[in-house]
């Protein structure tokens, strides 16, 4: 099997994002700047294909990465990541060793405290139930299968999108209500620096108000019932925000009332 890594990214002036990330194998790069270009070349060794690109939006940037893959395996990536020595024979031995398995995630650990990442302590199979620790740079993929599926990134979530975040939890719930049977791996590939974010403003009304219409997207008529569960763990976990569980769920419910006014759904 081959694999590339596909990396999202904006305003690279030249090619030293490559070694920050310490890219040991073939990659796609897109890079959202000021002008449109596609280069072919070679580095340590490896093919990259660097797309300079106008469009804005993560969701663009990842389906524009896959439909210019050419690998058996593509690993989702943000220019935020440092990759280990040796990940690409991690992914592959784990995709040989779990062949039914499509999407497969893996750890990387959060260099910033206050944003860190879960870290799956023991090998299991991903469900719907439990889909959303996972952001997208952690996930590598068949990428026939995706084709197969017809799964893309959505253009309506993510950063430079109109809502917030969310991306990654569509993508993946679509991938498994398409049949794509998903594994978490124990195995951890880099770190994720994870030091600013472009689009968290806040614990803000409209931060809620996006994830009630992120959750009418990912699980439509259960939406009221799986937000109000997320947004209750939330809570028991004290996680930071000055609002309570009832003002949570209702700016999400407004969300999802909305939403469903659209075609949307």
């Amino acid at each position: 099997m081959t694999l590339q890594v596909l990396v999202a990214t904006m305003h690279q002036t030249d090619y030293s994002i490559i070694e920050k990330m310490n890219i040991q194998s073939d990659a796609v790069i897109v890079n959202q700047c000021d002008c449109d270009s596609v280069t072919v070349f070679k580095k340590n060794g490896y093919s990259i294909t660097w797309i300079c690109t106008k469009e804005r939006g993560v969701g663009r940037s990842r389906n524009r990465a896959i439909l210019a893959s050419t690998a058996d395996i593509i690993l989702f990536a943000d220019e935020d990541v440092v990759y280990e020595d040796g990940y690409k024979d991690k992914v592959l031995s784990v995709f040989k060793n779990h062949r039914d398995y499509a999407l497969v995630t893996f750890n990387l650990k959060s260099t910033n405290p206050d944003r860190p990442e879960y870290l799956t302590q023991k090998d299991s199979r991903i469900h719907i139930y439990n889909c959303l620790r996972y952001g997208a740079c952690r996930m590598a993929v068949k990428r026939s299968v995706l084709c197969y599926k017809n799964v893309w990134f959505s253009l309506l979530f993510g950063g430079g999108a109109k809502y917030q975040c969310g991306e990654d939890n569509i993508f993946m719930t679509q991938c498994l209500q398409n049949g794509i049977k998903c594994w978490a791996s124990s195995q951890t590939i880099g770190i994720v620096c994870q030091e600013q974010s472009t689009w968290f403003k806040g614990y803000n009304d409209q931060y809620y108000y996006d994830r009630g219409v992120l959750f009418s997207v990912m699980y439509r008529k259960w939406a009221f019932v799986y937000l109000f569960i997320f947004e209750l763990k939330e809570t028991i976990l004290k996680k930071k925000s000055n609002k309570t569980l009832f003002q949570k769920y209702r700016l999400g419910m407004n969300g999802i009332r909305d939403i469903k006014k659209t075609t949307l759904t």
